[in-house]
């Protein structure tokens, strides 16, 4: 069960008293856009109606529905490491379905009725628009949903993944609707000619369009959704022109990419087999690759992120690796629901690996000089969120890592209860993120280092070390939140003070500051 994170409540701007025009309520947004979108979904419905008579319709329909779910769970798979918020996809597909499939029917046609009337060629006209016009006009109103989400929705527009799933859905959308249109057409084309047969134009429509290459537009779009995602992973404040520059790019591979694809037939007989062969089949391979790399990337980053909140007594030692697996989330939810009470079980150890894999990107993206301005406060609230269901998440997910790890000769993970302190040791543990250097924590207790850890071997038990020389700290400033909220720890480290203000590292909020001296979260 994959969920879309419910985003922690926080007012961005505090303080400021500045009431938005009319225009900038949400409200007003959120009604004008719908409103766009009925009406373009009236106007589409009833051209489409027009051109392919009522019987036609309902038989596009009824055949242009069928690899719509497979598109939309696929995308929803590659989606589920920090799944985006459903109203995100909801947009996306009804752009593509409605505005962006009518501002195609409208402007192909357009451009194709001017280019004959100028040429007097109407073969030519047809042609040329095919080639040319259509990709131009599809690939641009595509790629304008992209574009919205990425500046409207920027907190949910974050990388490749992002780009590519909301570029996908789009299009499924748009060829949702181009469909309807061409098998609807093409069932009225059999009812004139009274051809039943297997050679029907509906038959051959639908082997083309839904059986070979359903994934077409989808292919198309998600290179602009590449280019915005590439945009995306880039500092704000830093290569503005490259910003700009990758969407561009990407849409311009998706123009080039759907203009092979519609001018196949202009390579001969069997010109469309040939660019199916080459093209468009080693493409589809290719991005999927990519797809499925930036989703293993995704969680790595969960793994390496992570193990600082343990250090800080927010998460146990297991999760990292639980939540840095698939399965183990899997796992972890069917445990919850079967020993913990049932659905809301489940559904809060859902919403437990939603927040903290939004926090662990939230880090990542921290410490790359992109957490924004207001990173303390979302950090906080995802904090407090997680701490709200670890009642329930932290045996879960323990039961997971055991469940899932390879087995080896260990001892199982540190009890809960009162989170022990890390003592310091040396060696590999926790993958990249505990390696090669001092562990974390405080104090004598279990120390994970100098042996195997969480990358694939399991934990084993090693002798605890006491604190790290150097002379003590005394209180550090910043309001301390109120009982319940810090997780109990022990002693923290020696160390300097951390930049920042309010809650931040290490001052009232129970967060140690990073092991890594150079680690400065508040980098811009």
């Amino acid at each position: 069960m994959a969920i879309s994170p419910p985003h922690p409540t926080y007012s961005p701007r505090p303080g400021n008293g500045a009431h938005p025009h009319w225009w900038q309520r949400r409200w007003v947004r959120y009604g004008a856009l719908i409103t766009l979108l009925a009406l373009s979904g009236l106007v589409i419905l009833a051209l489409v109606r027009r051109q392919t008579g009522t019987e036609g319709f309902v038989v596009g329909l009824a055949l242009a529905v069928l690899p719509v779910p497979w598109l939309i769970a696929a995308f929803r798979w590659l989606d589920r490491v920090e799944p985006g918020p459903w109203r995100n996809l909801v947009f996306a597909f009804s752009w593509g379905a409605c505005a962006a499939a009518l501002i195609a029917i409208v402007a192909n046609s357009f451009a194709t009725e001017w280019i004959a009337t100028a040429t007097a060629d109407p073969t030519g006209a047809h042609t040329l628009g095919a080639t040319v016009v259509a990709p131009i006009v599809e690939e641009s109103a595509k790629a304008t949903a992209v574009l919205l989400v990425f500046l409207f929705r920027r907190r949910d527009f974050t990388g490749i993944v992002d780009g590519v799933v909301i570029a996908g859905v789009t299009a499924t959308g748009f060829a949702f609707t181009e469909n309807i249109l061409y098998l609807g057409t093409a069932f009225g084309a059999d009812q004139v000619s009274d051809d039943r047969g297997i050679p029907a134009v509906t038959a051959a429509t639908f082997f083309v369009r839904v059986v070979m290459s359903p994934f077409a537009h989808p292919l198309f779009t998600v290179l602009s959704g590449i280019g915005f995602g590439l945009a995306a992973a880039l500092p704000a404040d830093r290569r503005r022109v490259r910003r700009a520059l990758l969407p561009v790019g990407g849409l311009l591979l998706a123009m080039s990419m759907h203009a092979l694809w519609n001018g196949s037939s202009v390579f001969g007989e069997f010109g469309f087999f040939a660019v199916y062969a080459a093209f468009m089949v080693p493409a589809f391979g290719l991005l999927t690759w990519l797809a499925v790399w930036t989703r293993q990337r995704e969680l790595r980053t969960v793994r390496e992120e992570l193990p600082a909140y343990v250090y800080a007594g927010w998460l146990g030692p297991a999760e990292p690796f639980a939540l840095g697996s698939m399965r183990a989330r899997r796992t972890a939810r069917d445990h919850a629901r079967r020993h913990f009470g049932g659905k809301p079980a489940g559904r809060a150890v859902a919403q437990y690996e939603a927040y903290a894999t939004s926090l662990a990107f939230l880090r990542h993206r921290a410490r790359r000089g992109r957490g924004g301005a207001d990173f303390l406060v979302r950090e906080r609230a995802l904090l407090e969120a997680l701490w709200e269901r670890r009642e329930v998440a932290r045996p879960a997910l323990e039961h997971a890592a055991l469940v899932v790890a390879p087995r080896r000769p260990a001892t199982p993970w540190p009890a809960y209860g009162a989170p022990a302190p890390y003592g310091y040791g040396q060696g590999h543990g926790y993958g990249s993120g505990y390696g090669q250097g001092p562990g974390y924590g405080s104090g004598p207790g279990p120390a994970w280092g100098s042996g195997p850890g969480y990358a694939g071997h399991g934990p084993g038990p090693m002798p605890a070390q006491g604190p790290l020389p150097g002379p003590a700290q005394g209180p550090l400033p910043g309001p301390v939140p109120g009982p319940g909220l810090v997780p109990p720890q022990g002693p923290m480290p020696p160390q300097g003070p951390m930049p920042g203000q309010g809650y931040g590292y290490p001052a009232g909020y129970g967060y140690p500051a990073a092991p890594d001296p150079a680690f400065n979260p508040y980098r811009s």
